[in-house]
């Protein structure tokens, strides 16, 4: 019993909490803010965009025509055997467009009466059958030896262009698929 009336006085204490009127509070004060002037943002000036390197147009064709016109004089050739050209090498100290000399040699090829030369698309299913990348530039020598036997060619042209990248120097040998001879050699300058 002796908790009743604690209860009692706890319950009478609390609700005479809330019967108090509420004090008056003021609302604090609204000051307008005014924007701050707008200024440009700073930006870090952009690096300079790099100029990519130039590749100087050589003449290739011109170039290539007369080591051409000296491997067709050799004589130990028969007429019609078959060729393949192999993609120019570049061992320069910069770039240049092997493509480009490629084609070159292909075109000063074209129309001789010495050699079959075997097509760029016959030499591309060669080498997927072979396993080699279609971008293989048969690099070693020995890579185009066998991919000249696949193909059944008796000689295999590889190009090496070396020295400077502006004023590149050819070399060309004409090799002998069955033994590997080098049969012939020649060496000229690119012109510009």
């Amino acid at each position: 019993m002796k908790k009743f009336p604690l209860v009692l006085l706890a319950a009478l204490v609390l609700t005479g909490c809330l019967t108090r009127p509420p004090e008056q509070q003021q609302p604090a004060p609204i000051e307008p803010v005014q924007p701050a002037p707008s200024q440009p943002p700073v930006s870090a000036p952009l690096p300079p965009v790099p100029v990519p390197p130039t590749i100087r147009t050589l003449d290739w064709q011109g170039s290539v025509a007369p080591l051409v016109q000296q491997m067709l004089a050799v004589k130990d050739v028969n007429p019609g055997s078959v060729l393949v050209i192999n993609t120019v090498k570049n061992n320069t100290n910069g770039t240049i467009q092997t493509g480009k000399a490629t084609d070159a040699i292909y075109n000063a090829l074209a129309s001789n009466g010495k050699f079959t030369v075997i097509a760029p698309p016959q030499i591309t299913a060669a080498k997927q059958t072979l396993g080699l990348s279609t971008d293989d530039s048969l690099e070693s020598r020995s890579k185009a030896v066998g991919l000249a036997r696949y193909v059944n060619a008796q000689y295999v042209l590889y190009t090496d262009a070396g020295g400077d990248a502006k004023a590149p120097d050819l070399e060309m040998q004409l090799m002998l698929v069955q033994s590997g001879e080098i049969i012939w050699s020649g060496k000229g300058s690119v012109q510009p």
